[in-house]
């Protein structure tokens, strides 16, 4: 180590007086999770390396740190708990406060002879880097980054010992422990209830554009965030001239004899939810959905609920799409062009595993297996030529016996009345 390089290192002290927030219980709790999960993968080091994160974020620094880094930082999470950060000397103060990791190295000069001499003293045989071909959220390391890496352990036995990380990563965001299973309840919830202000507000007449200010209105109102961005969220379907998909709310009037669909996603304390729900609106002396419909709807909630009988842990993506797909299909529906199912947490669509068929874009995440604590939405749709589309979402939390609703499964129609 040179002489004229700082080096201010904090080992974790016991504060009685500290208020721990649940954010830093939350990272606690995940940086935990990594250690199990790294012994379980007989893997040493993770190292998540990034620099100027509110501009390129890394998708792993909110699980294992929760903050913004200015200068290149290096966050090693061990096999045996032993973590340590390295940041610039500017940051490091953040990361003190959060009372997580063993050691905080905060660095004035540059972090290359750092990283190098705490390798040296881990002396890892496996360090795992945030890069993946298949899973985005595992990806984070930037090719520049890499490089810088690969300069700074030029020379040294480390730099033959990089492996992917999408194994660590896949697991540590898939693998929800209860306080983010209880954040996605609270998301959930919440937008439940926004479904209830929907219906009560909307009245045929009533444009896209109209619906989804309306329930901007509510969000913006209570504080909270999007699961995804606002211009597209929500999504707002009325009857057979909208467009379906990801698209922004337009002027297609919502008319009797119609499907109403919204698809609707919130972010609450960090945590998302994604769930569709439908209506149909009532004709002039109308009841009830006529029978189109009804049998549409009918095959879209028989069709989920075939999903969710094949979705066990250990069961591979794909066989839980097919079930639901086949279901669909024998129903004389034309099959969904899309993933049964994804992940939610920390975002809609959380990364890792895909409930999605063994098509081209789903290579390698459809083959990945089910596993306790993940939290999916489950999710596909039919089209009814002249009245619209019907389409559900529902968000459930795997267990060791199967399946638990966290939102409230629909499994008939809602009703928009003149």
């Amino acid at each position: 180590m040179s002489t004229d390089t700082k080096i201010e290192q904090s080992p974790i002290q016991a504060q009685p007086n500290q208020i721990i927030n649940s954010n830093q219980d939350l990272i606690r709790g995940k940086l935990d999770q990594a250690t199990s999960i790294l012994d379980e993968l007989d893997i040493d080091v993770w190292l998540t390396f990034v620099r100027e994160s509110s501009m390129r974020p890394d998708p792993s620094l909110d699980l294992i740190y929760g903050g913004d880094v200015t200068w290149v930082s290096a966050f090693l999470i061990c096999r045996d708990g032993r973590h340590v950060a390295i940041l610039g000397h500017f940051d490091a103060e953040n990361m003190r406060t959060l009372n997580a990791y063993r050691e905080v190295i905060g660095y004035h000069e540059g972090i290359g002879e750092l990283l190098n001499q705490t390798l040296a003293a881990i002396d890892p045989s496996r360090i795992a880097i945030n890069y993946s071909q298949i899973d985005l959220a595992a990806d984070g390391l930037t090719v520049g980054l890499y490089r810088m890496l690969q300069g700074y352990l030029q020379g040294t036995p480390y730099e033959q010992r990089l492996i992917s990380a999408e194994k660590i990563i896949s697991a540590l965001r898939g693998r929800k422990i209860p306080i983010e299973i209880k954040r996605v309840r609270k998301a959930v919830a919440t937008t439940e209830k926004l479904f209830d202000e929907i219906e009560a507000f909307v009245k045929p007449g009533m444009t896209q554009s109209q619906i989804a200010a309306f329930v901007h209105d509510s969000v913006d109102s209570m504080g909270l965030d999007y699961a995804w961005p606002k211009p597209f969220n929500p999504t707002v379907t009325c009857g057979p001239y909208s467009a379906v998909g990801h698209v922004s709310p337009g002027d297609v009037v919502l008319q009797k004899g119609h499907t109403f669909h919204i698809d609707l996603g919130i972010k609450e304390a960090d945590y998302c939810s994604d769930i569709q729900r439908m209506w149909y609106v009532l004709e002039d002396g109308e009841s009830e959905a006529p029978p189109d419909v009804q049998k549409a709807l009918d095959t879209v909630v028989g069709a989920i609920q075939a999903g969710e009988r094949a979705l066990q842990p250990g069961v591979p993506g794909w066989q839980v799409d097919a079930a639901a797909r086949a279901y669909i299909v024998d129903h004389g529906y034309p099959e969904y062009l899309h993933a049964f199912g994804h992940l939610v947490g920390r975002s809609a669509h959380d990364g890792a595993i895909v409930l999605g068929p063994q098509w081209e874009r789903y290579d390698g995440i459809c083959e990945l297996p089910v596993e306790v604590g993940n939290i999916f939405a489950l999710e596909l749709h039919v089209i009814v030529p002249d009245r619209g589309i019907v389409s559900l979402e529902e968000n459930v939390l795997i267990t060791k016996s199967g399946v638990e609703y966290i939102s409230t499964p629909q499994t008939e129609f809602r009703y928009i009345r003149g």
